[in-house]
């Protein structure tokens, strides 16, 4: 496992990913391996915990948006929540918001998706 990624585990039939650190190529890499790996598997619903990354650049947040497009082939979703003001903000200017959710707590994304 990346150093990324502190953590995954499995939550009614959901996979969550919790992450540490700067959420770019390196990041975004680690989480779609896990994502592909899954979904090879059948899964096919994703949420990642970002309350240990506080910044995002644009290469992260293009291998979010290539993640979310190969969920919508297999009628997958994904999610996130504990995100830093910022990393929200990002999320919204750059449309991640129109085809994924943000929540505000593992028990509110575990039951919203």
């Amino acid at each position: 496992m990346s150093g990324f990624i502190k953590s995954t585990k499995e939550a009614n039939q959901i996979v969550i990913i919790e992450t540490d650190g700067y959420l770019n190529n390196e990041g975004g890499e680690a989480i779609s391996a896990i994502c592909y790996e899954k979904m090879s598997s059948g899964q096919n619903k994703f949420l990642i915990n970002m309350a240990g990354t506080k910044v995002v650049n644009s290469i992260g947040v293009s291998i979010l948006i290539e993640i979310i497009e190969k969920l919508q082939e297999v009628d997958g979703k994904i999610g996130y929540y504990n995100l830093a003001p910022i990393v929200s903000k990002t999320f919204n200017i750059m449309g991640l918001t129109k085809y994924s959710t943000v929540f505000e707590s593992e028990e509110a994304a575990v039951s919203g998706l």
